[in-house]
């Protein structure tokens, strides 16, 4: 076991008081091979080696890189270190998404964080989207069990026919199974990966109460060992042929990354009762039924107001750092709820 993985495992064992550290089997791939820049092509700073890059955000612009191709299902992945000091106003975010080809019906999955203000740590959701229903957005925030500005992490997204599962480091921090009664809102046609830093001053922190500030620039978000494990197609395909994924959909599903073994079922139960602030799953305000997705624990629910959030926080807050413009509005909307 290497330094890093050792420090994880313990970090892992300390806060949730079981051994789990098992290590995903799967390959990097070095930047050239798999992506292109997205925007802001002089603030992305490559490693010589081609397998790190910094994105960087300063009062020009920010900047984001996205995968050459896109991807009918897989296993999306990187090791992620978020700016340090005054973040607020900041937002990265790690995601797959076809919005580029599918402007009014796009799918989406979603790591968002957001920065804040100094001495206040960095918060984070994870969401869904399915054939362009930002309306119907499914978020969950969370607060973190370490400082992601010290050191690297692993952020990845699971996605086959069947589920979808979101990992920090080796640990599963939410997983959505697909059922019948979900229809559209299952993501179903091919995704790119991608990854931007950039300026949401105006309702990111506090509602906007607490803006970017530039003396602190150049924001940097680092990553390193990029991970596409999928079955590609070229993005001029719009749709694919389902069979011709066959093989690798198979073959996804039968790593142990697509499994939810008993001890890490414990594991993410234990992460959710000790760091999820928001679930729309409890949110009746927002959905008078709960999505069909949803699986309600009696017991957990007792935590939660009817607007899905925790009844007791602990300085939990949230973000929702997004690219459209409804779903900027619902992020407004949402926002001030979760500000100290």
């Amino acid at each position: 076991m290497d330094f890093m993985r050792k420090k994880i495992c313990v970090s892992v064992f300390l806060f949730f008081h079981v051994w789990f550290c098992t290590a995903f089997d799967v390959s990097t791939i070095p930047f050239n091979k798999g992506f292109s820049h997205l925007f802001g092509d002089g603030n992305i700073l490559h490693a010589t080696d081609d397998n790190s890059l910094q994105l960087h955000l300063n009062q020009q612009t920010g900047s984001g890189f996205k995968s050459s191709n896109l991807y009918n299902h897989g296993f999306f992945s990187a090791k992620i270190k978020l700016p340090s000091d005054y973040t607020a106003g900041i937002v990265v975010a790690f995601y797959t998404t076809n919005q580029d080809v599918f402007k009014k019906t796009h799918d989406e999955l979603d790591f968002e964080f957001l920065g804040n203000i100094k001495g206040k740590a960095w918060r984070f959701q994870t969401n869904m989207y399915g054939n362009g229903s930002t309306h119907r957005g499914r978020e969950e925030r969370y607060t973190l069990w370490f400082d992601p500005s010290k050191e690297f992490h692993r952020y990845s997204i699971l996605w086959t026919t069947k589920n979808i599962i979101f990992y920090i480091d080796d640990v599963p921090i939410r997983e959505i199974v697909r059922n019948e009664a979900m229809g559209a809102d299952y993501p179903s046609k091919p995704m790119g990966l991608y990854a931007t830093i950039w300026d949401a001053s105006d309702w990111a922190t506090s509602g906007g109460k607490y803006k970017t500030n530039y003396k602190y620039a150049p924001f940097i978000a680092e990553f390193t060992d990029l991970v596409l494990n999928g079955c590609a197609m070229d993005p001029l395909e719009q749709v694919a042929n389902p069979s011709n994924c066959d093989e690798k959909d198979n073959e996804l599903q039968k790593t142990k990354f697509s499994r939810i073994t008993p001890r890490q079922r414990m594991t993410m139960k234990r992460f959710r009762a000790k760091y999820m602030y928001y679930s729309y799953c409890y949110d009746s305000l927002r959905y008078s039924m709960p999505p069909p997705e949803c699986k309600i624990d009696p017991i957990e629910q007792q935590h939660f107001k009817e607007t899905g959030r925790l009844k007791f926080t602990k300085h939990h807050g949230h973000h929702h750092p997004n690219r459209s413009r409804s779903q900027v509005l619902h992020a407004r909307n949402h926002g001030n709820e979760d500000e100290e």
